[in-house]
């Protein structure tokens, strides 16, 4: 199976790095946008744009508009990318049933993997460690029984059932407000996921955080592509991701491998997914571990395992939700890839500090820069007055990645119609410092242009000085 036309329902930085591997795959895509998100990157860099109702999350989080959205267009399949309806098995279900090809798990593997508790239960039948926990919770009185059966000083963890990315979490220590916890947990998961289901979980003290990347296709054939060790996190947000995790003992790697295999293949798991571990920080014999939940979608730290595996884990969810099997993708299962150096992501945020030492989102503008870009090096983000935030990843690509150079057209042959959609309606101006057409359907992401005297441009496709990839003459991109 082909997929023809793909709508990304989600915005920013996600919807790009989807828009740009569908891109090079040759699958047309369509993006989709609220009312403020008009002028986003995301909107410009798709084949065409649908604009949802309504203004912020609101309109991301309505799943009818987007399977709409998808049918209006013509288009046969649906990426979710992170966060909002990603793990939502109620609108996966909605767009199969629609006709749409869903590119993540099957909906009944969401119903288990999207719920963190049945994700739990899971686990504990396959004999994986889980520390102890509850089942969803209907009140702030079961939290409390389930905090004073556990031994004196334990603090527990509030955590929404569904979702991820740190919202919907709090730390609760012995001496303070459960229910106030659980209240605002709640509020906050409904707001960010569109469910309020929360549990209680036993807080484990001086955890690292190792997640394990895993590929399924259809047959049922599991790959894993390797760890990252997510640990250093503030409010429960991850801040630095680091692939592989450094100084893990090979045993430990090697038994959260194992784990992750045995629970996407228990649930029949098709797609990209993560599968989350705590491992205690002891100073003296093997460290124990615990399955803490699995993301059965792609994440925000995929970056990093591609730079030390040389796999394009976006390609490679999407090839797979068209029917690819992982030796389509010259891939094995039970061999886990050999990590080429390491690769960090980052988080910054733009903050204020108040004089009670708290923080709170705060909008800044940077000065004029040049960012790194380019397949070798580069940074992404997404960073709104409503998350202050934004990711950069220091890459280390290998070098056998790209055998040809990157061909620029020198003429805009293809046209900005063609590939942009029109300039009118894109509002993409085919100056003579935007390339109009790239081989291998790669999107520039440079759109639009802004031409600056410091930068060393190509005739056809604007370069900072600061990119790797230099551009030699007008047609040829090499590093």
């Amino acid at each position: 199976m082909q997929i023809a036309g793909l709508l990304v329902a989600n915005r920013a930085e996600v919807a790009v790095r989807v828009i740009r591997a569908a891109g090079e795959l040759g699958v047309e895509t369509v993006a989709v946008h609220a009312a403020d998100d008009a002028d986003a990157l995301h909107v410009r860099m798709a084949d065409r744009a649908v604009p949802l109702p309504g203004t912020g999350p609101a309109g991301y989080l309505d799943g009818a508009a987007l399977v709409d959205a998808a049918r209006s267009t013509g288009c046969d399949a649906v990426h979710p990318g992170y966060g909002f309806l990603a793990e939502n098995a109620g609108f996966a279900r909605a767009c199969v049933e629609a006709g749409l090809t869903w590119v993540g798990p099957e909906p009944e593997t969401l119903d288990v993997l999207g719920d963190k508790t049945r994700a739990r239960e899971l686990a504990a039948r396959c004999g994986v460690p889980v520390l102890a926990g509850t089942s969803a919770i209907s009140g702030p009185d079961e939290a409390e029984e389930f905090r004073a059966g556990l031994p004196g000083g334990s603090a527990v963890v509030v955590k929404a059932v569904a979702g991820g990315g740190g919202r919907g979490m709090r730390v609760v220590a012995p001496h303070e407000d459960l229910a106030e916890a659980v209240a605002r947990c709640r509020s906050e998961a409904r707001a960010a996921f569109g469910d309020d289901g929360v549990f209680v979980e036993q807080l484990l003290r001086r955890a690292r955080h190792i997640e394990v990347q895993v590929l399924a296709d259809a047959g049922g054939a599991v790959a894993v592509l390797g760890d990252r060790d997510c640990s250093l996190q503030r409010r429960r947000q991850k801040l630095v991701e680091i692939a592989p995790a450094p100084d893990l003992p090979d045993e430990v790697r090697k038994a959260l491998a194992e784990a992750a295999s045995t629970l996407a293949g228990q649930c029949g798991y098709r797609g990209l997914g993560t599968f989350e571990f705590l491992v205690e920080a002891g100073d003296v014999g093997e460290p124990r571990w615990y399955f803490m939940e699995a993301n059965p979608r792609l994440q925000v730290e995929h970056t990093v395992t591609e730079e030390v595996t040389g796999i394009d884990l976006v390609r490679a969810q999407i090839r797979v939700a068209a029917g690819a099997s992982l030796a389509d993708l010259g891939l094995a299962p039970g061999e886990l890839p050999a990590a080429r150096g390491f690769a960090v992501q980052a988080r910054l945020n733009t903050e204020r500090l108040t004089v009670e030492a708290r923080r709170y989102p705060r909008p800044a503008r940077s000065p004029p820069t040049n960012h790194p870009a380019g397949r070798g090096c580069g940074s992404t983000g997404a960073g709104t007055p409503a998350t202050g935030s934004a990711r950069a990843t220091t890459r280390r690509w290998p070098s056998s990645s790209h055998a040809t150079p990157l061909r620029c057209s020198p003429t805009p042959s293809a046209g900005p119609t063609a590939r942009w959609g029109s300039s009118a309606s894109r509002g993409w101006p085919p100056t003579a410092n935007c390339c109009a057409a790239c081989s291998r359907d790669r999107r520039c992401g440079q759109v639009p242009c802004t031409p600056r005297s410091s930068t060393t441009c190509c005739p056809n496709w604007t370069v900072w000085a600061s990119n790797p990839w230099r551009c030699p003459d007008a047609t040829t991109w090499s590093r």
